[in-house]
């Protein structure tokens, strides 16, 4: 007799966390800046019902949620000069109630975490675990910020115009919000434009609590070619800050170097993990999953496995049985709606479009030499019953993707892992090297001797030995190396070094056309 087949229970949504839950709670939080289904731009201090705004959906089911409103490029320029004086007024707050308004915000923001973090849920489909993440590490950091800023800005000035913020969508709260209420802190006014992909409702609920606190907090959304004029090389702006990929950094790039511009440009790598004479397989099983986070979807994932070709066996052997445990699916989706929320690596990518993009890389890869070693079946993600899931991708391994490939040479940004094999430490350097820069590195190597001999030679800001390194937070400092990073580094003082001036002459640690120089401390 055969055994009985097990029927999966049919999901639901849990209670409380729908859109509309969420949306109803934004107007209730902030009615200034939320109005029917949409959105305001906040600028000149005051919330405008300007912008076009745009039809969006949710990564989690394909369901409607807000879009941007999209100013045009004349508006912008006027958001920019309003801008500057608040800057210049800001500039001049001493720096007791400076600390007392962000402090204040920083508040707001910890009574209204979970719905900060349930509209990142629908807005750009993480987890609720990495929501509440992104939203306490952003308190977190900044507070840290709050209480040892005095001797950060001793014998130092805000900046001439204020700080302009052009952030992707994948961490609006710890990147984004953590430097503009950093950036603030030190005397600028600040200014941000909402990620075109998600985020926008989250972001214009933390701007209206800021703002509430007196923070001199501009938000504006809209295309980045229309509005890059305006954000990026209009002479008011004081500082570009930069967080996005290769091809629009370099954009950035171009123009804040051209005006000689103040700039904290941070772009994606290939970040890899080396393994060369390893043995301990069973620490390596067990950070696999975490690698995995988001569905990679940071630009601190480790998308590349570099292994040294007799311990290939080995390192599958600890590899295949960690991927096969993630877990997938509808981020509010329980088996009965008051039960907990799931624990789950990751949820959607951030859109449709872009899961195709990452399938089609993948079968084009396979299609043209890679060896496909792991692929998670979508039928074993949860998710409720009829949903859209278009914006889901299961994990997928490949070896050996030919060169012909993007997933060769470039950050997938999705749960797409590849492997190369190597022989020689020459061949090793070379496979870790292979993006011009990295953000980020790992080498898993039993002997200290040859981590600390080839560690120098792998080009990137951070190099772990044996274990993955972050953005960190608080002290720990940040930046890349080639053409992953370009201006001043951040982190610890540095943030706030970069986003103020000191003595003449005085040469910020970062990555420059004319130098580049190491922070001590790295």
């Amino acid at each position: 007799m055969a055994p009985p087949t097990l029927t999966p229970a049919t999901l639901t949504l849990k209670s409380g966390t729908a859109w509309t839950d969420a949306w109803r709670r934004c107007l209730a939080v902030a009615p200034e800046a939320f109005r029917d289904d949409r959105v305001l731009n906040l600028w000149n201090g005051s919330w405008q019902a300007d912008g076009r705004t745009l039809p969006a959906t949710s990564p989690v089911d394909g369901s409607p949620v807000a879009g941007p409103p999209r100013l045009d490029g004349t508006t912008a320029h006027r958001a920019v000069r309003a801008s500057l004086d608040q800057h210049r007024a800001w500039r001049h707050v001493p720096l007791a109630e400076r600390r007392a308004r962000v402090a204040a915000t920083l508040d707001a923001l910890t009574q209204h975490r979970e719905l900060l973090a349930l509209l990142l849920v629908w807005e750009i489909g993480k987890p609720w675990r990495l929501a509440q993440a992104d939203v306490d590490r952003a308190i977190d950091g900044v507070r840290w910020y709050v209480d040892g800023i005095e001797p950060m800005v001793e014998g130092r000035v805000p900046l001439d115009g204020p700080v302009s913020n052009i952030a992707s969508w994948n961490y609006p709260m710890s990147v984004l919000v953590h430097a503009m209420l950093v950036q603030a802190l030190a005397g600028n006014a600040v200014i941000a434009k909402t990620p075109t992909d998600g985020g926008v409702a989250c972001l214009t609920l933390a701007a209206a609590l800021a703002a509430r606190e007196g923070i001199p907090v501009t938000l504006v959304s809209g295309s980045g070619r229309e509005l890059s004029e305006a954000l990026v090389r209009a002479p008011e702006i004081g500082c570009v800050s930069f967080v996005g990929g290769r091809d629009t950094g370099a954009a950035v790039a171009t123009a804040v170097a051209d005006l000689g511009k103040r700039h904290v440009l941070e772009q994606e790598g290939l970040n890899t993990w080396g393994i060369w004479n390893h043995t301990d397989w069973d620490t390596l099983t067990a950070v696999i999953p975490k690698l995995f986070d988001y569905g990679k979807q940071r630009c601190t994932a480790y998308p590349r496995f570099v292994v040294q070709r007799e311990l290939f066996d080995e390192f599958l052997a600890a590899y295949l049985p960690a991927v096969r445990t993630l877990r997938v699916g509808h981020p509010l989706a329980v088996e009965h709606p008051d039960d907990p929320y799931p624990t789950l690596d990751f949820g959607p990518v951030i859109n449709a479009a872009k899961a195709k993009d990452l399938t089609d890389q993948v079968a084009e890869a396979v299609d043209r030499g890679a060896v496909p070693l792991h692929r998670g079946r979508l039928a074993d993600a949860r998710f409720l019953p009829g949903q859209d899931t278009a914006a889901y991708v299961q994990p997928v391994t490949l070896l050996d993707p030919p060169p012909s490939s993007p997933l060769h040479h470039a950050e997938p940004f999705g749960p797409v892992d590849t492997i190369v094999l190597v022989d020689t430490e020459a061949e090793l350097l070379a496979a870790m090297n292979a993006s011009n820069g990295a953000l980020v590195a790992t080498l898993s190597t039993d002997d200290r001797a040859t981590y600390e001999r080839l560690a120098p030679q792998i080009r990137a800001f951070k190099v772990g030995h044996g274990r993955p390194r972050s953005r960190g937070d608080r002290d720990e400092l940040f930046g890349g190396f080639g053409a992953s990073w370009q201006g001043a580094f951040v982190g610890g003082d540095l943030l706030v070094k970069a986003v103020t001036r000191g003595p003449a002459g005085e040469r910020l640690p970062g990555n420059f056309p004319e130098y580049h120089l190491m922070p001590s401390a790295a």
